[in-house]
């Protein structure tokens, strides 16, 4: 194959990778206009179907080093296909969910797996062993836009198949849309290991004990609880939040789709910055505002306006986290395992993902107010910012390495 054949191999990738992570995100990005008809349907407290959103985000969390070595060792695109067929039928079990503890398997440990299928691990770590050093960046950024736009569309979407169908149907139909999308995960089939270049000498053991023995990699999986915690909560607990302000759920389906809006340009500029500057001081100054963004949204009187623009910026800063994060492991480390180091590092950010959602459901509950979540969030990104300054950022040398820069 020509250079002008594998440039259109690389960008079909990128598209079909960003279509297949898109859906799936962007799936999980509308589960909170769900939470309200699910819940008064079938009588159960807000925190019943927050549990089941915090054990998907957990079990996502676990499963995705699993996940990250089944696609480091036997290639990205089996384990896609497999992802968006559980995600299908997790979702279409959701929807005839008739117990909390349905709800929990179904939307929480099914979905939990299928997103560590189908998300950030696995499409990200092929399109970084596809695409040469100097280029990666773009191709991150460019995958994590097109992924943006299919959460930009999901909102929308989402909320017109409830209104025509019934949430019930809703889910089904988006679990019939996503198993569409199995074929196209072909784009994404890496050399077979007798085309790689020579592989180096590390075993996928050695190369866990080395990221796990760099203190580097232990900050990034602390900062990034963070980030899994604030997205969870705003994601999960936005739409109710707003309601309970008295603000109309028109205005929440428009934040939703604000953020995924905006989260398009975020995502592909915090893949192409990180091309250009270093990785782990565009993260702490990310958190940062993220940090601020939400400090204002609270102080200030609430409206439609405040919650267009805080979405805005959040949006703008919504999932740059993770081209970044992705890139500075393969930085340090290298891309041969990357899926799998990506998927430890997940972890961190899932468990951050499981408190917020979960906690956001028991404190309301308790308390009424979502107001102490809200300071956790901001407490935390600030945390975050300090943890991700002093990372070692430095490329490991290793005899017989690829050249990964």
């Amino acid at each position: 194959m020509g250079q002008a054949g594998e440039r259109k191999a690389v960008l079909w990738a990128v598209i079909c990778g960003g279509a297949i992570m898109g859906l799936a995100l962007g799936i999980r990005h509308v589960q909170g206009l769900f939470l309200l008809p699910m819940t008064l349907d079938r009588g159960w407290s807000r925190e019943a179907f927050a549990f089941a959103i915090a054990v998907q985000n957990l079990v996502w969390g676990i499963a995705q080093p699993f996940t990250g070595m089944v696609a480091d060792r036997f290639g990205a695109a089996r384990v896609l296909v497999a992802g968006t067929l559980l995600y299908a039928a997790g979702l279409v079990l959701m929807s005839l969910s008739l117990t909390p503890l349905h709800l929990a398997l179904s939307a929480g440990v099914l979905i939990g797996i299928a997103l560590a299928c189908t998300a950030f691990g696995t499409v990200y770590g092929a399109i970084s062993r596809l695409v040469d050093p100097a280029h990666r960046g773009w191709a991150l950024g460019l995958t994590g836009a097109i992924g943006g736009i299919g959460q930009f569309v999901l909102v929308p979407a989402a909320q017109g198949l409830q209104q025509w169908l019934g949430w019930v149907l809703a889910l089904a139909v988006l679990g019939g849309a996503i198993a569409a999308l199995a074929p196209s995960a072909a784009a994404l089939r890496e050399k077979r290991p007798a085309e790689r270049p020579a592989a180096p000498a590390q075993s996928m053991g050695q190369a866990i004990r080395e990221a796990f023995g760099h203190r580097g990699f232990w900050l990034l999986n602390a900062g990034f609880l963070a980030c899994g915690f604030q997205l969870a909560f705003i994601a999960s607990h936005l739409p109710a939040y707003l309601q309970g302000k008295g603000l109309r759920p028109s205005v929440a389906v428009a934040g939703l789709a604000i953020i995924a809006l905006t989260n398009i340009a975020g995502t592909y500029a915090c893949g192409r910055l990180g091309d250009l500057y270093r990785r782990k001081y565009l993260l702490s100054g990310l958190y940062l505002a993220r940090s601020a963004a939400m400090a204002l949204f609270v102080l200030l009187p609430i409206s439609p306006l405040t919650v267009y623009l805080f979405s805005a910026a959040m949006g703008l800063l919504w999932l740059g986290t993770v081209p970044l994060t992705n890139g500075l492991i393969s930085q340090v480390f290298g891309v041969r395992y990357i899926a799998t180091l990506f998927g430890f590092v997940f972890f961190g950010h899932q468990l951050g993902s499981f408190l917020g959602v979960w906690l956001g459901g028991y404190v309301f509950d308790l308390t009424k107010s979502y107001e102490l979540v809200w300071l956790g969030a901001i407490g935390l990104g600030l945390l975050a910012a300090t943890l991700h300054w002093p990372i070692d950022d430095r490329e490991i040398a290793r005899a017989g390495r690829l050249a990964v820069a």
